[in-house]
């Protein structure tokens, strides 16, 4: 069945009330009852949830065949947890799990071998990348990989699309209660927030630390409340991980003029008053963007109410500097994010839900005059690609990138029109993760294009020097100079689902030919 865009979704898929993408604010008014979880109550005094080590805490969860496991990935590249607790798993024999992760990536390639023998036979992540993504693009994996955003995720929690039996919370520091924290310890992460939901609505809750510290470890990011068992392990990870290659300040003269370029138009917009809004991508020319945003600042003589993100360095300074108000902060994205997350009185942490969920009644991602968002490609109809490579394998992430897009007044890609000596801006994208509807402004090194829908916007930039082009005049060029890009051919195999914040499918993705 096609969805609203043309992508075909097949049958099979749509059961149990599942439904094909139709439009970003189809879902408007929903109404659902919110998931809970069975909960032990704990009436008599005394009860400890230390446990030894972590082949205790899981056979204490009584964890079994065909159950949902979950994990986060505040520690990104430097996370040990993932593969820790697969290891045990994985030499009890326990097989057919669901793994339910906030994303996977290079630190997680132990579960190569676990999807290999059947461990694994289901995933529901943002990012798939690296081993993983090439072993779910090669067809490994036993059912689709079902691809969300970060509010997606959260939205999949509390209504029960995902119900999760134990939650493995990889902590800074915790408590014997499990009352944990992203701050402190050995591998300060500064925030939890995508697990909050989690602790929140999984059966079982497992806190794993390496450093314990006294009762009460407050502020928690988790509470005790929550939490069935701790177990304090050597090492949680490597916070100096945390910042992967994507996290970069650049000096590339190309990415500096885009950088500056979406400056301008945040600046030319109408929008940019006082007390304004905005969130960034992590790569090297929206991190720049940030840095330009003080020019312009300075320029208006105004000032930001709030930031938000994933917060980065950048970030952090213009914050230091006074020039934004406060920073609500989902995940910290280097150790200068972590360090102010501890020492900031108004760097707040707020959870995935209240970041990004569709379905509550106060996402901050609707609050959001602009973001500022990458591309792996985008198409003549603005439909944005961020998770599936040119050569069809699984290689990013929706993150926030559809929750942001759909909620923020502006929303602005930047990317280089060619990467790699291939087109971006192209005809149609491999998948879409991101519909046209939601961007406003597409910046490239070879010209600005905007969404025709955004006549205010067109007029406002009217008389500027932004180098407006349509985004068909960008495709051209695109293939001029780089070639118009083979189709990819596919086998019919679906190997993963790409799931809209709204829970309706958006694109299927199929396993490419030459993986054979």
């Amino acid at each position: 069945m096609k969805n609203v865009l043309g992508r075909d979704i097949p049958a099979e898929f749509l059961t149990a009330g599942r439904e094909v993408f139709q439009g970003q604010y189809y879902r408007d008014g929903y109404t659902y009852t919110k998931h809970a979880p069975r909960v032990n109550a704990q009436v008599k005094p005394g009860k400890d949830k230390l446990l030894p080590d972590i082949e205790a805490v899981v056979r204490a969860t009584g964890l079994q065949d065909g159950m949902t496991i979950s994990f986060h990935h505040h520690l990104r590249d430097g996370d040990y947890i993932v593969n820790m607790v697969m290891k045990v798993i994985h030499e009890l024999g326990i097989k057919d799990l669901t793994v339910c992760a906030s994303s996977l990536g290079k630190a997680h390639d132990y579960l190569v071998p676990c999807i290999e023998d059947g461990t694994v036979t289901n995933i529901s992540t943002s990012g798939i990348r690296d081993e993983i993504g090439e072993a779910v693009s090669a067809g490994k994996l036993k059912n689709p990989a079902i691809i969300r955003s970060h509010g997606g995720r959260a939205r999949a929690i509390e209504d029960g699309t995902v119900k999760i039996d134990v939650a493995f919370i990889g902590a800074a520091t915790s408590d014997p209660y499990g009352n944990a924290s992203g701050k402190g310890g050995k591998a300060d992460t500064g925030v939890l927030s995508y697990m909050a939901g989690d602790a929140q609505y999984a059966d079982k809750v497992v806190i794993i630390t390496d450093t314990l510290v006294s009762s009460p470890n407050f502020p928690a990011s988790i509470e005790g409340v929550d939490v069935d068992y701790v177990v304090q392990v050597d090492a949680i990870g490597d916070p100096h991980k945390i910042a992967t290659g994507a996290l970069r300040l650049t000096s590339d003269t190309r990415e500096l003029l885009m950088a500056k370029n979406a400056a301008k138009c945040m600046y030319y917009s109408g929008f940019f008053k006082d007390g304004f809004s905005f969130q960034t991508g992590a790569g090297g020319p929206s991190l720049a963007t940030t840095i330009f945003l003080k020019e312009f600042m300075d320029q208006a003589n105004v000032k930001c109410g709030w930031a938000m993100g994933g917060i980065t360095e950048p970030i952090v300074d213009l914050f230091k500097a006074g020039y934004i108000h406060n920073l609500l902060d989902d995940q910290a994205f280097d150790l200068a994010s972590v360090a102010s997350a501890h020492t900031d009185p108004k760097h707040f942490e707020i959870s995935a839900s209240q970041y990004a969920n569709p379905f509550n009644k106060g996402a901050f991602v609707n609050q959001l005059d602009f973001v500022i968002l990458g591309a792996l490609e985008v198409d003549v109809d603005f439909n944005v690609n961020v998770v599936q490579g040119s050569n069809g394998l699984l290689q990013g992430a929706p993150g926030g990138h559809p929750d942001t897009a759909a909620g923020a007044t502006v929303t602005i890609i930047v990317a280089p029109l060619i990467r790699s000596r291939i087109a971006t801006v192209r005809t149609a994208v491999t998948s879409v993760t991101t519909p046209g509807e939601s961007i406003d402004i597409v910046v490239t090194d070879y010209g600005v294009a905007v969404n025709p829908k955004r006549t205010d916007l067109l007029a406002a930039f009217k008389d500027t020097n932004i180098p407006l082009k349509s985004i068909e005049t960008l495709r051209d060029l695109a293939y001029e100079y780089a070639g118009e890009p083979k189709d990819i051919e596919f086998e019919d195999q679906v190997v993963a689902l790409v799931e809209y914040r709204d829970g309706t499918f958006i694109d299927a993705i199929k396993k490419p030919k030459w993986l054979n």
